[in-house]
């Protein structure tokens, strides 16, 4: 058998790596209950035929930004996210709903506070430019409320992170806090928060979580086809199987550090989904619009970048009914 030429085996080699990194997706994701599914993709990612690199992030923005540096091929945020990173020049387009709800108004246990406007003359916390501060707005919009992040407000704002937002409500910095799953369940549970309201009545509805590719890797058909079977295939085994989802969820992204029943808890009021409509979408981004979230000086038209042809390609091949 003839030995290969060095520059043949060079370039054979060359091909051979190139074609080995086209089967590499780059998922950014965030440490959420209902992020869970998307998660456990890289779980699977071999029977897909790829391999997946997730990377953590704290909020959807971060994402955004790691997604304009070249960094990432597919992130999962709330709705928010993508739809400013859209409107401020983010090459991005929104593929899939992996989640619903997601959010709740827990006010502390030793208080009053059981309607939106009990929260007049309180501190409220919530996590800048998540989907947490539309709905937060929306809902103070919609009773007459003002608020500010400076006193002087009906309602003044305190901006946290999401873990810090339970921190704050534990020693009483704030009042209430407009908060993510599985935080919110976590602080009811431990006694010192309790429910006030899930916030679902504005026009925005149950916000639906977003799965968002580059346009460059959604122009990749072969790629972003496997990808979306896995992310099917991944909802779907989480959807047929909760304990599945528990033990993945509490064991593996949280390490033991959320309970079983917190975590039941949380997916109550957050349920795995595939879906996603422009309508939904074109609600939200207006609403942040018109109360300044996201710094956009016009909301994107969602039907320009809501794709889910893929999504319903790999719904058929699964056999999962519209």
């Amino acid at each position: 058998m003839r030995r290969l030429r060095p520059a043949l085996l060079t370039a054979f080699m060359l091909v051979a790596s190139l074609l080995h990194a086209e089967d590499v997706v780059r998922l950014g994701n965030l440490k959420l209950a209902h992020f869970g599914a998307i998660s456990y993709i890289k779980k699977i990612a071999p029977q897909c035929g790829i391999k997946v690199e997730e990377r953590l992030f704290a909020k959807g923005p971060d994402i955004m930004q790691a997604m304009i540096a070249g960094e990432l091929d597919v992130g999962a945020s709330a709705s928010e996210a993508a739809i400013s990173g859209r409107a401020n020049g983010v090459p991005i387009v929104v593929v899939a709903g992996f989640a619903r709800g997601g959010a709740r108004l827990v006010g502390r246990s030793d208080l009053t506070l059981n309607s939106i406007e009990s929260l007049k003359s309180r501190k409220v916390g919530v996590t800048r430019g998540g989907i947490q501060e539309v709905l937060l707005a929306a809902e103070l919009a919609q009773h007459h409320l003002t608020w500010s992040d400076q006193p002087g407000k009906d309602v003044q704002v305190i901006y946290l992170a999401y873990p810090d937002l339970n921190q704050a409500l534990m020693q009483k910095n704030v009042d209430a806090i407009m908060q993510s799953e599985p935080y919110s369940s976590q602080a009811i549970a431990q006694g010192w928060g309790k429910e006030i309201m899930k916030p679902y009545d504005t026009p925005i509805g149950e916000p639906v979580r977003t799965l968002v590719m580059t346009e460059a890797f959604y122009a990749r058909r072969p790629l972003a086809q496997k990808f979306m079977q896995c992310f099917v295939r991944a909802t779907k085994a989480f959807i047929d199987n909760p304990k599945l989802a528990e033990s993945y969820v509490t064991g593996t992204l949280f390490k033991h550090q959320l309970t079983p029943a917190e975590f039941r808890a949380a997916m109550a009021n957050s349920p795995y989904s595939y879906d996603i409509t422009p309508e939904h979408l074109q609600r939200t981004a207006d609403t942040m619009f018109k109360y300044g979230i996201g710094k956009m000086r016009a909301p994107p038209v969602a039907r320009d970048f809501v794709k889910t042809d893929l999504l319903e390609s790999a719904k058929h091949t699964l056999g999962i009914q519209p």
